[in-house]
């Protein structure tokens, strides 16, 4: 396609959704050996590209690992590894980014999409106007918990969105929090690690909210935290559905819950395109 670059070394695509950013690798046959190291490598800022989080694009029937029971073989699967070089199952600002790319490739026709998670498969609709609707499954509220940050516990509700999360309303500035290392948190309730979201209402549409992503750090923004933060906060007001806006430090998007799925509804932005040079990639242990 003309304006397309042709690419002769490892192309990537940088994106991001409300400032949650990606560096997407093309790969559909699952060609790339993507260890840990690599991709920690690649997220790296200053030794590397620089991301949240590495979205592989593969068929799934490449992908190399038991795929969960509604993925087809031939679905285009989201393999989304953070930015420490961790498997994470599942990344709703990822799944926007990922779906805009297939458009983008011609790999998908702009509108309703399917794409394999290792959380089962994810749909959603790319829009007109940019903005990317993912229909994210259950959220599940299950336990009271607490994080702890600078000696100070919080208490929050443990929610599964296919990945879990601890959100904590908090009556503190959130701008105070320091984030800078993983809040503590419970082991017997979270043995594989947890988002935790720190949030406060600011009315009874709008919900503001900071994020730790297990894994990565602070983020600007985690779409699976946006779907657990909204779950939480109508499972606290006695309430088994509704809408609200989430403000996080890279924008907004609208999440909408119900008894039988969650939506989220927000932008995706493809910001630059390349390639990494195959005698660096290959250098990576």
């Amino acid at each position: 396609m003309p304006g397309k670059l042709v690419f002769v070394g490892i192309p990537f695509i940088k994106g991001h959704g409300t400032q949650n950013d990606f560096v997407v690798l093309p790969d559909i046959d699952g060609e790339l050996e993507l260890t840990a190291t690599k991709v920690a490598t690649l997220c790296d800022r200053r030794a590397g590209v620089g991301a949240d989080g590495v979205l592989r694009v593969v068929r799934a029937a490449a992908l190399g690992e038991p795929l969960p029971q509604d993925v087809p073989a031939d679905a285009m699967f989201m393999d989304y590894r953070n930015a420490d070089g961790s498997i994470a199952e599942m990344c709703g600002n990822g799944v926007r980014v990922f779906a805009a790319h297939l458009a983008d490739a011609g790999l998908l026709t702009p509108g309703d999409f399917a794409v394999g998670t290792r959380a089962g498969l994810r749909r959603g609709t790319v829009h007109p106007d940019g903005l990317v609707t993912v229909h994210m499954g259950v959220a599940t509220v299950s336990d009271k918990s607490t994080a702890t940050v600078e000696g100070v516990a919080y208490e929050g509700l443990a929610v599964d969105v296919g990945n879990p999360h601890l959100v904590c309303p908090v009556d503190v500035d959130l701008a105070e929090l320091y984030l800078k290392v993983p809040p503590g948190h419970d082991p017997a309730v979270f043995p594989h690690g947890v988002n935790v979201e720190f949030i406060t209402e600011l009315d009874e549409y709008t919900v503001r909210m900071r994020v730790h992503e297990r894994g990565v750090g602070e983020t600007l923004s985690c779409g699976t935290g946006t779907v657990a933060v909204t779950a939480a906060v109508l499972h606290a007001a006695g309430q088994t559905e509704g809408v609200r806006d989430v403000l996080v430090p890279g924008g907004q998007v609208r999440v909408s819950v119900s008894a039988t799925g969650c939506t989220l509804t927000g932008p995706a932005e493809l910001v630059a395109r390349g390639e990494l040079d195959e005698v660096w990639w290959h250098g990576i242990a």
